[in-house]
């Protein structure tokens, strides 16, 4: 079965190996697909959309972590204290 193409821009390993800084470029700061014998054998994407994505991913682990806390009882403490 096929993978599916998760990107709107595509390259070849030579491609990549000739420009990489193209290569990402061609993403308009989006993922680029790199395939090998035309399936994607992996992702390329800027540092600015690698750190995003990874700013989600924790904010997703933090909703289950309060999700699961929500209903323990609450203890009281002032700023004194801490």
């Amino acid at each position: 079965m096929p993978r599916p193409l998760l990107a709107d821009a595509v390259a070849s390993i030579s491609e990549l190996k000739a420009d990489p800084i193209k290569v990402v470029a061609s993403g308009a700061g989006m993922p680029v697909a790199v395939i090998d014998h035309g399936k994607p054998i992996f992702y390329c994407v800027p540092a600015a959309t690698y750190e995003a994505m990874m700013d989600l991913l924790d904010d997703a682990e933090l909703l289950v972590l309060v999700k699961t806390r929500q209903h323990e009882a609450s203890v009281r403490m002032s700023l004194k204290n801490l």
